[in-house]
Parts: C-alpha cells; structure tokens; sequence
C-alpha cells in the first residue's frame, strides 16, 4: 500500500470541531463587510471556500469509508459545526448576491440539520463543555440565512420557516445551559466563548428576520414586530454581557497556549461584532454602528493569533511526524 504523508494524515485526524475555523473565518468576512472593509472580507471568504471544502470533502470520506467512525464524531457536538459553517458561507454569498449559491447552502444545512441534532441531543449529559451550545448555533444558522434570503428573493415562506427556527434555536439555548458546565468559564480552552455566541447568532438571525420584511412580503403585523425587536436588542444585550463576562475571565485566568478550540472563541468574537452591527441598523439605532466596527477588528485580531497559534501546531505536528 502507498504510504500516506504526514500531511494527509494530519488532517485525517481533525476533529469535528475543526469546523468551528471554518465558522470564524466566514463570520470574520460578514463582520468585515458589514464594516465596510470590502476587500479584506473577501480574502477571509476565500480562506474560508477553501478550509470548507477540504473539510467537507474529509467529511463525505470519512462516511463512505468509516462509518461507523463517523457516527461517534457525529455524536460530538463539535459535529454541528458542519451545519454552523455551511450557513455563515451562504449567508456572505447571499450578501454578495449569489443567491443560488446561497439556497444550494441553504439546502445542504438543512438535510445535515436533523440527523446530527438527533444524533448530538441524544448523546447529552451534565458538566458539558461549551459546545453544547452549538445546537443553537446550528439552528440560529439556517434562521439567518433563510431570512437573508427571504429579503433578497422575496418568498415569504423562507422567513416564516426561519421565523419558526429562530424560536426553536432559543429553545435549545435554554436546554443547553442545563447541561452547561459553569467552570468552563474559567477553565475551558476556547469553546467556552460559544455560551456567548450563541446568543449572538441568535440576535443576528432577529436582525435578518426584520430586515427581511417589507411592503412586498408584509411579514409581520406590528404587534409580532414589535416582540421581534424587544427579543432581538435583549439578546444583544445578553451577547454583549457574556463577551464582558468571558473576556474579564480571560484577563483574570489566561489560557495562552493553542488549542484547535480557540477558533470557537474567534467565532463569537466575530458573531457579536456583525450581530452588533446588523441590530443597529435593524432597529435604528445607528449609534451601535461604532462599537460594532471596534469589535470586528478586535475579532480580526483574534483571528491571526490563532492562525499564527495554528500554523505553529501543525509544523511542530507535521515535524514530529516525518
């Protein structure tokens, strides 16, 4: 048999929650355009094409070859992360105008949607880490991108099931906490920060779903727009509080040395800068726009540590290895 190089088995060994690079590096590029900073928002949407597609396709290999490996990781909540990564790449397509491109994505988070919810929900236990939250980041995520694209080709169904997801997600955030393993605040290496994140999602997917209604699609009456919106800023205030909670956690408690986690602490640093940033101009309130732009490029700065972070593990990896 062929030998396999070091750097094939590498990255045979990712684990799933490897795609939460894939989420930070997709919601760094929303984050960016939604500040204005075009041009560097497609190069991190071009990182992100690639770092999805070659987990993706490690994702069918892994099916058609191990199956029965591939439903223990599937029982990981890191798994959703699939889900999770699938969405935030729509959402940006959307917003770039490739709309096919987007309800193709849109299409396949929503067939991966049931079976790796079932299958993580079923394998849930007490004293989770952070992750446990990625089921509402994983169904926030079809919310945002279905309303996204309920406004951009105006089909109101989109936004009603959306709608109907954004509610379902929240549900799910309540279960979670349950399950949540509060020392991670002060001891989780990196996916900790999803607590946070996920209601971050949450509030982006309110943001997308009144942006999405118009004198076209008459979404909603104004008694329901009026509790979309009340929901919506609570929960950027709520997203908001975790990002001060988990970040004077950091201050007091570091955690410098790399792990593939960090990413899913990129991840909601950059949810909570676009979350910010689309609920000011959803709800008019444009003064929101300032500390939404401040914290895109703190989510920046986050993002080249940890590559720097990752890059370094996979030589010192790749080294041991040959």
């Amino acid at each position: 048999m062929p030998a396999v190089s070091p750097l094939r088995a590498w990255w045979a060994q990712r684990p799933p929650a490897a795609g939460a690079a894939v989420m930070a590096t997709a919601v760094v590029s929303v984050g960016l355009h939604l500040a204005g900073a075009e041009t560097v928002s497609r190069v991190a949407l071009a990182l992100a094409c690639v770092a999805w597609a070659g987990l993706a396709g490690e994702f069918a290999v892994r099916l058609l070859e191990d199956p029965r490996r591939w439903v223990t990781e599937a029982e990981a909540p890191g798994s959703l992360t699939a889900v999770a990564a699938t969405t935030v790449l729509g959402t940006r397509f959307s917003a770039l105008g490739w709309q096919t491109l987007a309800e193709a994505l849109l299409a396949l988070s929503a067939a991966l949607w049931p079976p790796l919810l079932t299958l993580v929900v079923r394998h849930w236990k007490r004293h989770m880490p952070g992750a446990v939250f990625l089921v509402c980041v994983a169904t926030q995520g079809p919310a945002v991108l279905g309303a996204a694209l309920a406004a951009a080709v105006t089909t109101a169904w989109l936004a009603h099931t959306a709608l109907a997801l954004f509610w379902v997600g929240l549900v799910l955030y309540g279960l979670a906490v349950t399950c949540f393993e509060w020392r991670q605040v002060v001891e989780g290496p990196g996916d900790h920060w999803v607590a946070g994140g996920a209601l971050a999602t949450s509030a982006l997917a309110g943001a997308e779903l009144l942006a999405a209604d118009s004198a076209r699609l008459y979404l909603w009456n104004n008694d329901d727009r009026g509790v979309l919106r009340t929901v919506t800023v609570a929960l950027l205030v709520l997203a908001l509080a975790w990002y001060v909670v988990l970040l004077a956690a950091e201050v007091a408690r570091p955690r410098l040395r790399y792990d593939v986690r960090r990413w899913a602490t990129v991840f909601p640093l950059g949810m909570t800068a676009a979350a910010t940033l689309s609920v000011g101009a959803a709800v008019g309130i444009p003064w929101l726009k300032w500390p939404g732009r401040v914290l895109v490029w703190v989510a920046v700065a986050a993002w080249v540590t940890v590559a720097v972070g990752a890059v370094a593990a996979t030589r010192a990896t790749l080294r041991r290895a040959s």
